[in-house]
């Protein structure tokens, strides 16, 4: 196991994520965070504070499950049945510059699905995808607008992200 940000180096990430958020999104749009269950919702409470301060006015936070959007969703691989969780948009997404957040970028699948589901919701004025760490290994045309940490890992290997809301610690390891 080797870890590639510890708490602090996440910390720093996350301020560096919401300085180019707020550098690049005009003040006066209107912004509202969306994270991908599970990890995605926690970093996206997080940056939405993170800009509400900043911003002086409050950035709403939801959380998006993406489930019933996966593309390996009736996979013959699977004999697991998959656990559909709640969506929890509490605000219309229409005309926002939607921030939507995931832990990990890799193969670029949980992040289309995730825009799938975002517009079957409304039609947000755009969608810019925020992650903790982009990994190389793209299977679809899709980049991160905001990259905290960007590491080339080997196939097969699992780059997991830890949080003290669900996992007791702040770290990122390669396993």
């Amino acid at each position: 196991m080797n870890v590639i940000l510890d708490s602090g180096q996440i910390e720093q990430v996350l301020k560096d994520l919401t300085g180019r958020i707020l550098s690049e999104n005009p003040a006066e749009m209107d912004i509202a965070v969306i994270g991908i269950r599970s990890r995605g919702e926690v970093i996206a409470q997080r940056l939405s504070g993170r800009l509400s301060q900043k911003l002086g006015k409050d950035v709403p936070c939801g959380t998006l499950d993406i489930t019933l959007y996966r593309d390996d969703l009736n996979s013959p691989h699977g004999n697991a049945q998959p656990l559909v969780r709640t969506t929890e948009i509490g605000f219309n997404i229409d005309d926002k510059i939607i921030i939507l957040v995931d832990d990990v970028l890799y193969t670029g699948r949980s992040a289309r699905a995730a825009m799938d589901a975002l517009i079957d919701l409304g039609r947000p004025k755009a969608i810019r995808l925020a992650v903790l760490v982009d990994r190389v290994g793209r299977e679809l045309p899709i980049q991160a607008d905001y990259a905290g940490c960007k590491t080339d890992v080997e196939p097969g290997k699992l780059v997991q992200v830890n949080l003290v809301e669900s996992d007791g610690k702040d770290e990122v390891v390669i396993e």
